[in-house]
């Protein structure tokens, strides 16, 4: 029997400079690793028509990222950086807080020389997180003043360009403090080749949050807690999966988001249902080994070493499978992460087993 995987069968040596800091000039322009055929094809973006059938079916994610980071002081003068993780109510934010020292309850934040908000306390079990009452919509404060939230691994501040580029064309329903990186890659042209092509589309809903750049610190993966995230998958959607099923079409997930969504969903269904119209919230952690119930192609980004998503992959395609596939793309010099180039992914009936 084979050993079980830790979280150093996960790791993997990136050059530094693969590290995209910003997009490619053009959406569709970024290279596309078609990691469906062996050997794996070097491709475009706006090859992915090609590569998909009439009757299949995208499955996109219509969260739009908000402007999630803050800057301001403590009445102290401290220094104060906010990331927004979720709006909870009318005016109150549950937000990550990085000061000097731990702002006490009930002390007040000037935050970007422009409003003050209240410290309500701390939001759960996790050190850093605050909840924080705005003075009026928290949506439109940080539409006004907040900063695109840019990854830790973008050593750079956001622009102009951010507000534009680090949002999906999709991007409909407001509450990710990330982007789902892999339908950055989606636009209008490569959406009319799509549909031309007789691909169908409809979207679900996953609000990504800070915690998905968080890596794995246990070596034991059964220990890791994994961040929760809200979803919905509607009724709509489900029916659209369920045809598309029925006719022998296939379903692709673009991104890891969209597709923790409707596995999400899947679980959730009778026996009798491969699936079913769900919404709440997901911490649904995939490691190789999970049944898939849903997806069968995969549209992904280049994940982090020792990240939740490299597992995640891991389990789709095949460990062994990733591993070349990451090694050819360092290899062929992609560019890695959220502004980085995508691979297609095929589902591996093995991958269980591997």
């Amino acid at each position: 029997m084979a050993a079980p995987l830790t979280l150093s069968d996960f790791d993997f040596a990136l050059p530094r400079e693969l590290i995209a800091q910003r997009p490619a000039d053009e959406r569709s322009a970024s290279r596309l690793l078609d990691g469906t055929h062996e050997p794996p094809r070097d491709r475009r973006m706006r090859d992915l028509p090609e590569l998909l059938r009439a009757g299949d079916l995208l499955v996109v994610n219509d969260t739009a990222v908000i402007k999630a980071r803050l800057f301001g002081a403590k009445t102290s003068g401290g220094a104060v950086e906010a990331l927004v993780e979720r709006i909870e109510d009318d005016d109150v934010v549950v937000a990550q807080l990085r000061a000097s020292k731990t702002p006490r309850s009930g002390s007040m934040i000037r935050f970007a020389d422009a409003f003050d908000a209240e410290v309500l306390g701390r939001a759960g079990n996790d050190a850093s997180l605050f909840r924080l009452r705005f003075p009026s919509s928290p949506l439109e404060l940080l539409e006004r003043h907040g900063h695109v939230p840019l990854p830790p691994y973008i050593e750079r501040a956001d622009d102009a360009g951010d507000s534009v580029r680090y949002q999906t064309v999709f991007a409909e329903r407001p509450g990710a403090v990330a982007a789902p990186t892999a339908a950055l890659h989606f636009d209008a042209d490569l959406l009319a080749a799509l549909a031309a092509r007789g691909v169908e589309r409809t979207a679900v809903t996953l609000h990504v949050g800070a915690g998905t750049f968080q890596p794995v610190r246990t070596e034991r993966l059964a220990e890791h807690v994994m961040h929760s995230e809200r979803y919905e998958v509607s009724a709509a959607t489900a029916a659209a999966i369920v045809r598309t099923r029925a006719a022998g079409g296939r379903i692709v997930a673009v991104g890891t988001t969209s597709l923790r969504a409707l596995e999400s969903a899947a679980l959730r269904a009778h026996q009798d249902e491969s699936i079913t119209a769900a919404r709440g919230e997901t911490d649904l952690f995939i490691t190789p080994g999970f049944p898939f119930r849903v997806v069968d192609l995969l549209l992904t980004n280049f994940h982090l070493p020792k990240s939740t998503l490299l597992l995640l992959v891991s389990a789709f395609a095949g460990t062994a499978r990733i591993r070349a596939l990451y090694a050819h793309a360092i290899a062929e010099r992609y560019r890695f992460f959220s502004y980085g180039d995508a691979m297609l992914l095929a589902r591996d009936a093995e991958a269980a087993a591997t």
